[in-house]
């Protein structure tokens, strides 16, 4: 068992604890820039990204904001489905996908002029959907516009936490069932190391969500958040243009 990878496992399950993201978010460029394939990434969080999901679906089902989550389901699921399935037979150079639009995501954090633009965006619904499945499908990341939408919408912190666990969960669900169907040949699951990550995972969330979930700021973690965002983009490029 690689201790960075435990590491890693550790740090972003402590932030999707707290925020219902972060396990792809972080987890897929960091563990790329160690040189993971695509598939194997995808094999290794989605199942922890699932686990903590559902410990949060669990304590605050009953606050889903289910006319957001309709939209996931009917209109990011199919391109998630087909953007999946061309990004793991094509070859396509995957850091410079995901850099550039992890700078982006970080930057609307401090540029008026970027948050006018995704906030016009997110008047076509319809449009900035599926191209939540188009990102998430190619790269793992589109939750992150799923994140920016569902708090432009100013909901209260469980709805907002818990509407983005069940839409990640979901997504989660999709791409391993595609993964599965298409990929078999691919996966080589190392089931040992892999219970011990959703172990460790899941006693994350417990300590994470009973000391820090309700005294944690939003708005001041986001501009932290971002730096680190933009700071996996630019390693990427970097690393996908030496």
């Amino acid at each position: 068992m690689a201790v960075h990878l435990l590491l890693i496992i550790v740090v972003i399950s402590a932030i999707q604890s707290m925020f219902g993201a972060g396990v792809s978010l972080l987890g897929t460029p960091l563990l790329l820039y160690f040189d993971h394939d695509f598939v194997d990434v995808l094999v290794l969080l989605l199942p922890i990204s699932l686990t903590i999901n559902l410990l949060q679906i669990s304590q605050h089902h009953a606050h889903i904001d289910f006319g957001i989550y309709r939209k996931v389901v009917f209109l990011t699921l199919p391109p998630i489905v087909l953007f999946l399935f061309i990004v793991t037979h094509a070859r396509i150079n995957i850091g410079l996908v995901i850099g550039p639009f992890l700078i982006l995501i970080a930057l609307k954090e401090f540029s008026e002029r970027i948050t006018g633009v995704l906030n016009y965006l997110m008047r076509y619904e319809i449009l900035y959907f599926l191209s939540i499945g188009i990102v998430h499908g190619l790269s793992n990341l589109g939750g992150s516009l799923l994140t920016a939408f569902v708090h432009h919408k100013d909901l209260p912190k469980d709805v907002a936490r818990v509407t983005i666990a069940a839409s990640y969960a979901t997504f989660a669900s999709i791409q391993l069932l595609t993964l599965w169907v298409f990929n078999r040949e691919q996966i080589d699951v190392p089931v040992y190391d892999n219970l011990i990550y959703l172990i460790v995972a899941s006693m994350v969330f417990v300590f994470i969500d009973a000391a820090f979930y309700a005294h944690v700021q939003r708005d001041h973690y986001r501009r932290i958040f971002a730096l680190f965002i933009a700071a996996s983009g630019l390693v990427l490029i970097a690393k996908a243009l030496a």
